[in-house]
């Protein structure tokens, strides 16, 4: 046993260290890929003199603080719904948001739902211990990652409430590695965990964390049956569309495009609605170039705002911004959701089955437990490569009922798991978490 000890300690010695190295090393690198990359650029600028904005905003503050903190966008998504709900019981808090990556800062800097959005300083002994002590926050929340070591080691040192939401674990995951104690000494710093299933609470037992691991569901799907809800038209879309059929495909990588583009070509009387994951100069052209009868949105709808000037008859859309792709599903006889031919698999296919379509994509799924929720159930197919999507497309969009029946499934599906928020909030309100 002693030697046992011994050992782990040596190895969290070591581990520690290494990541000390790393956030060390992260700010450097950033620095260095921003002269080329304009994210490194965005995450490096962003974090100049951070300490002292987020003290300046906050030198008046006499308000309890809800802290809530995300990695990017996709999880801010996460836990939108809850940051609102508890915006709307707690109206006398301040809302302070964070963020580590500039996907999600740059796109919800502005956000109302919070008093205050900032860049997560860099994570360090020195700089958590001054982060919390000028938020003060009466809780914490992450959502689904982010294991920030001297942030969470500080947070529990000063008692504050800290709550992991949506969570998700494998357990290919450090945490259960018999290597992985300093990764397991992090998860130990939460005070509560709402998981999104019973493998995840399974995992987290296994490991010794058994009080307060509640299994709270997905808050994605509360959030993307309030988007629904909220649709409102965009009439260059409806005007493309035209009452045609319509595919509409997703964050979609390179390789997306060139399993749909074959059934495009061949399909002319299908229009096609293309959001490419990443809108860059580059990426808009090689749609352009494999999809033969395309134009951008944005010259789309130049051409309809030209008076006795019809605009030409291109049968796909590229579309060139970021934040319309939601509404986009609505429009959609078949959807196709991107990323599911790369190593990090698909992206959210639940914001096209909230609008009761059929859901395909690629063979890179397993790890979304949404995903695979959906194909056991009737309403998503995954595709192996171009001559199977052809065969599927074929299929769904010369039978009415069989795409239709799908479409019923995936938007029930969507509808049946809903609800998590709801039950984070109760908790916070039964357990009087903000009540002073």
């Amino acid at each position: 046993m002693g030697l046992n000890l011994f050992i782990c300690s040596i190895n969290h010695q070591i581990l520690l260290f290494l990541y000390q190295i790393f956030i060390g090393l992260y700010p450097i690198a950033a620095w260095i890929l921003g002269y080329f990359n304009p994210k490194a650029k965005q995450w490096h600028t962003g974090r100049k003199e951070i300490l002292n904005a987020i003290a300046a905003a906050l030198t008046s503050n006499t308000k309890p603080v809800i802290w809530m903190h995300c990695a990017s966008l996709g999880e801010f998504e996460q836990g939108r719904p809850v940051l609102e709900g508890l915006q709307k019981e707690y109206p006398n808090h301040l809302i302070v948001l964070t963020f580590f990556s500039p996907s999600g800062y740059e796109v919800h800097k502005n956000y109302s739902g919070a008093d205050f959005v900032f860049y997560l300083p860099m994570d360090s002994e020195k700089n958590a211990q001054q982060f919390l002590t000028i938020v003060n926050p009466s809780i914490a929340i992450f959502v689904k990652y982010e294991f920030w070591h001297y942030y969470l080691t500080e947070l529990k040192k000063r008692q504050i409430p800290t709550i992991l939401i949506a969570g998700i674990f494998r357990k290919d995951q450090l945490f259960f590695k018999w290597y992985g104690r300093f990764y397991k000494n992090l998860l130990h710093c939460f005070s509560t965990f709402f998981v999104q299933d019973q493998h995840s609470q399974s995992l987290l037992h296994s490991i010794g964390i058994n009080n307060e691991v509640y299994i709270g569901g997905d808050t994605r799907f509360d959030r993307v049956i309030e988007i629904a809800k909220a649709f409102v038209p965009i009439d260059p879309i409806a005007h493309f569309c035209n009452n045609s059929l319509v595919l509409v495909a997703g964050s979609t990588w390179f390789q997306d495009d060139e399993t749909i583009a074959h059934f495009e070509k061949t399909n002319p009387h299908i229009k096609f609605i293309i959001a490419p994951h990443d809108i860059t100069h580059q990426r808009l052209q090689n749609c352009l170039t494999l999809y033969k009868n395309a134009v951008l949105y944005s010259y789309y709808v130049k051409q309809l705002n030209r008076p006795g000037i019809a605009p030409q008859n291109f049968n796909t859309l590229i579309i060139d911004n970021v934040g319309m792709l939601s509404k986009l599903y609505h429009y959609a006889t078949v959807t196709f959701i991107g990323g599911g031919f790369g190593a990090d698999g698909i992206h959210n296919c639940i914001e096209a089955a909230v609008h009761y379509k059929p859901v395909l994509f690629g063979p890179v799924y397993d790890k979304y437990i949404e995903a695979v929720g959906l194909i056991e159930a009737g309403g998503a197919v995954s595709i192996k490569d171009a001559l199977d999507f052809e065969s599927v497309a074929n299929r769904l969009f010369s039978k009415e009922a069989e795409r239709k029946k799908m479409g019923q499934i995936s938007g029930d599906f969507v509808q049946a798991h809903k609800g998590a928020s709801a039950k984070i909030i109760s908790y916070i309100q039964e357990k009087r978490l903000l009540t002073s």
